[in-house]
């Protein structure tokens, strides 16, 4: 299947990321440093930190209870997920005007990018910009946690790029096509946009 096209990094200004539909997101690593595993014969093999990302993905789920699980899968340098938000929601079709919200000092913060996942900030906003800040958030303490503890190797200035990639599934259609990309991610990962190894080819 060919790269999906549509995946955008700049949230919709006119757009309620919080209303119930499927959203295709992709979030990467800091510089796509490949962390969380490889792909060997086309399947994906994780390692402990590819683990960890997986075992906070599906706890997102069990947190917020007015998303559900879709399909998904963590790369070696990024996770794919569709997220529903309402549980029996149908896509979305139309968007709705956005709500700017205000933080204490009277800022008008918008999207999941005003939220550094290091710093105590919380999350004053609804939708998906909430959930991809929990994930990112809880994750990172997490990866911290294993460094002190464990002896991870500890990642530079974040483990997580500031911002993520989103697609708004507003068909049918689009969500089977978005869900058989998901499926055959690894067995594309040698042409994959967010492969750095091809940087160096």
């Amino acid at each position: 299947m060919e790269k999906f096209p549509s995946r955008k990094k700049n949230r919709l200004k006119e757009y309620d990321y919080s209303q119930s539909g499927y959203y295709f997101v992709t979030i990467c690593t800091e510089n796509r440093e490949q962390i969380f595993g490889a792909i060997e014969n086309n399947y994906v093999i994780l390692n402990g930190v590819g683990n960890l990302i997986d075992q906070w993905w599906q706890k997102m789920f069990e947190k917020y209870d007015d998303i559900s699980i879709d399909k998904y899968i963590i790369m070696p340098n990024h996770i794919h997920g569709i997220i529903n938000i309402a549980v029996g929601a149908i896509p979305c079709n139309r968007p709705i005007p956005y709500r700017p919200i205000k933080n204490n000092k009277n800022h008008t913060i918008k999207g999941e990018n005003t939220v550094s996942p290091l710093r105590k900030i919380s999350n004053r906003y609804n939708g998906l910009g909430q959930y991809v800040s929990w994930f990112k958030r809880m994750t990172t303490n997490k990866y911290i946690h294993h460094v002190k503890i464990n002896g991870w190797e500890s990642f530079n200035k974040r483990l997580w790029q500031r911002n993520y990639y989103d697609h708004i599934i507003r068909n049918e259609k689009s969500l089977q096509e978005i869900r058989e990309y998901i499926i055959n991610n690894p067995a594309t990962w040698a042409d994959d946009e967010n492969n750095i190894s091809l940087c160096s080819q």
